[in-house]
């Protein structure tokens, strides 16, 4: 065989490809007919090799230095490699040499309604409780989780694979507020709260995990995610204490509840809590538009159908102490 053949029969070969998704390859290499595959980044996401016009070495170019900017790739006549947004997970496609056609990248939130969770990886939603502050996107490792999480506002849940990953809450700027290693264990279900602090933001992961509703009951907790608040007692108007002392970051036990409607209230007492173990039962109609004889600051009035998991959270409403807000948010 000549040499000019053997060169053409390399030129058609296979490459092998690099054991990860995501972590680099073979790219068009100019006059390079083995097809060599590249050294891949540290990090899938973070950029990648391109056809580098006269650069006939196909060299990797170097990352960019925020998640979720993506890298630069030889995007059809685009010569100059615009940086793209990264696909939400490794491997599950990307960017290709698109010839003279554009293409689109994108992020898929799951539905809020909890489902059956991949293996190995972690079902997460986060909430906004962050009073006094704009808009925020959020990012886990280099991935956009969500695009636009406003204040009082909640994320339908989403897969993260398990393991620690690196959260970036980031304005609509650019701004980074605050990145945190959290721990993602598998086939978990949680919620992580940006909240306020002293200091500035901190994140809150919340275990969303309960026993399944049954016998037509369904599940309810309430958690003090406002800062403005002191140690507060939820109670209903004829009397029973359903949470006390339930302070800022702390969240309640799930409880059965009977479906019905009921009337919760906000106050400071000196009463006993119902026994942990004991179900709230409806409320008579009767209680219903009547206040207990405490000072209050708050009420919460809800319908409460069958088989759901209800978590409502108390938000900041204003800067004055116990100024708060109910979020609602209903699963099933």
């Amino acid at each position: 065989m000549s040499e000019n053949q053997a060169a053409s029969a390399r030129g058609a070969e296979p490459v092998i490809p690099l054991p990860n998704p995501g972590e680099g390859g073979p790219v068009y290499p100019g006059d390079d007919l083995a097809g060599t595959p590249v050294i891949p980044l540290p990090n899938p996401g973070e950029g990648g090799p391109v056809y580098p016009g006269d650069d006939l070495a196909g060299t990797p170019v170097i990352p960019l230095p925020n998640p979720g900017e993506g890298g630069p790739v030889y995007p059809g006549n685009d010569i100059a490699g615009t940086p793209v947004i990264p696909l939400p997970n490794p491997g599950e496609g990307g960017p290709v040499y698109p010839g003279n056609n554009g293409w689109n990248t994108g992020t898929s939130i799951l539905p809020s309604i909890i489902g059956t969770i991949l293996s190995g990886s972690a079902k997460v939603r986060f909430l906004n409780a962050a009073y006094n502050y704009p808009a925020f996107r959020v990012l886990v490792g280099n991935n956009r989780f969500v695009n636009l999480l406003n204040y009082a506002s909640a994320s339908s849940y989403g897969q993260v694979r398990a393991g620690y990953r690196t959260v970036s809450v980031v304005g609509t700027d650019g701004y980074v507020y605050i990145q945190k290693t959290m721990p993602f264990q598998a086939n978990s279900i949680s919620t992580i709260a940006i909240i306020n602090t002293a200091g500035g933001l901190d994140l809150m992961q919340i275990t969303d995990t309960c026993c399944p509703p049954g016998n037509g009951y369904s599940s309810f907790r309430i958690g003090n995610l406002a800062i403005n608040s002191g140690p507060l007692d939820v109670l209903m108007s004829d009397g029973r204490v359903v949470y006390s002392d339930l302070r800022f970051k702390e969240v309640g036990a799930f409880k059965r509840i009977m479906p019905g409607t009921y009337q919760f209230f906000y106050a400071d007492t000196n009463m006993a809590p119902m026994p942990a173990y004991a179900d709230i039962e409806t409320l008579d109609s009767a209680w219903l538009g009547m206040y207990p004889p405490y000072e209050t600051f708050g009420s919460l009035y809800l319908n409460v159908t069958s088989n759901a998991i209800y978590s409502v959270y108390l938000l900041q409403s204003g800067t004055g102490r116990n100024q708060i807000q109910n979020l609602i948010l209903m699963d099933r």
